[in-house]
């Protein structure tokens, strides 16, 4: 087995504290990572908290890894030793339905394998993920990373990147599509970086004036606050997609209105509570709501590839694993421009 350092939710109510436990041995078809870096999900902090429900202690949050194979098993074809890799929200699915089968491995039929607080498919092990040293991983859920990125930027792309490329894909976002972001930050700074990368008219929403300035050095072209009637007045019909990144509660009916004929809001954000739907604002203009989670392992390293071509990175404050229970606070106060990600060398 291998020794792995780690800091983990012992319980919902106490912080975040030092974690020692083993990882499996690597077999034929695994990939051992070194973690260099982890991204801090708002994700990992419901989940340890337990504010979904059914989480499992102790639990080692995480699922926005990068660092470097140290061991590949004798199988394993796509990896070696020394190579940047990266192991994003899922580490295994059944691989047989049809869903797997068309490389949506994150709708598999029997549920994919989430990285930390769910059970391996052994049905004994819980997975535990990237707040620690070493990650053991079957090479079909681990992603080849450029070295000509940022690494630390990167760890982010693997679930705020993939959270907003995979639906501006799916919706065909591309040269003078009038997208709307709304949320600006793990995912939303993303969503404006993809859709102006991919061509895209952008918007930033926002209930907070001081944003605009934000979203305008991340390229976005335009700025609503939403807080301002007159100003939603204005763009009444007019996106082509709305990406909706927001995950407080509020009304999706301020966004349907904004959307234009055969207009598409895609929901990427969980509010805590469900959201009404307004059927009227649905039958006006043909609108549609839709719901997008990560993307199948095809879809990511493609996302992943693209970055390196088009030189996109996270925008991210490093911390160290000490660190983590002041992150999670400034997390909820909003104040992290815009994922934190973990330095593992500070449990070493």
């Amino acid at each position: 087995m291998i020794e792995t350092k780690a800091y983990a939710a012992y319980t919902p109510t106490t912080p975040l504290a030092p974690f020692d436990f083993e990882r499996r041995e690597v077999g034929p078809h695994d990939v051992q990572v070194e973690i260099l870096y982890c991204g801090v999900c708002h994700s990992d902090l419901h989940q340890s908290r337990d504010e979904w429900g059914g989480s499992i202690y102790p639990m080692v949050p995480g699922h926005e890894i990068v660092g470097k194979v140290v061991k590949a098993g004798e199988h394993v074809k796509k990896f070696k030793a020394g190579d940047l890799a990266g192991v994003g929200v899922m580490v295994d699915s059944c691989r047989v339905c049809d869903h797997c089968r068309q490389s949506l491995e994150q709708y598999c039929v029997e549920g994919m394998t989430g990285t930390y607080n769910t059970m391996e498919r052994d049905g004994k092990t819980v997975a535990q993920g990237g707040y620690s040293t070493q990650i053991v991983v079957d090479e079909r859920y681990v992603l080849s990373i450029s070295p000509k990125l940022d690494l630390k930027a990167v760890a982010p792309l693997l679930c705020a990147g993939i959270t907003t490329y995979s639906p501006l894909r799916y919706v065909n976002v591309t040269k003078g599509t009038r997208v709307a972001v709304a949320g600006l930050g793990g995912l939303g700074h993303m969503a404006v970086k993809f859709a102006v990368s991919f061509g895209a008219e952008v918007t930033m929403l926002s209930t907070s004036p001081s944003k605009e300035a934000d979203a305008k050095k991340l390229g976005a072209h335009k700025f609503v606050l939403t807080s301002d009637k007159e100003q939603l007045k204005k763009y009444e019909g007019y996106f082509d997609v709305i990406i909706n990144t927001v995950a407080a509660n509020h009304s999706y009916e301020t966004y349907l209105n904004l959307l234009a004929l055969n207009g598409k809001m895609v929901v990427v954000g969980i509010p805590p509570k469900a959201s009404e739907v307004p059927a009227g604002k649905l039958l006006d203009n043909r609108r549609s709501i839709i719901g997008s989670m990560i993307g199948g392992m095809k879809e990511t390293q493609e996302m992943l590839d693209y970055c390196a071509e088009h030189n996109i990175v996270s925008d991210i404050e490093v911390i160290k694993m000490q660190d983590i229970n002041e992150a999670y606070g400034r997390m909820l106060k909003n104040d992290v421009k815009y994922r934190f990600v973990i330095d593992l060398a500070s449990l070493k």
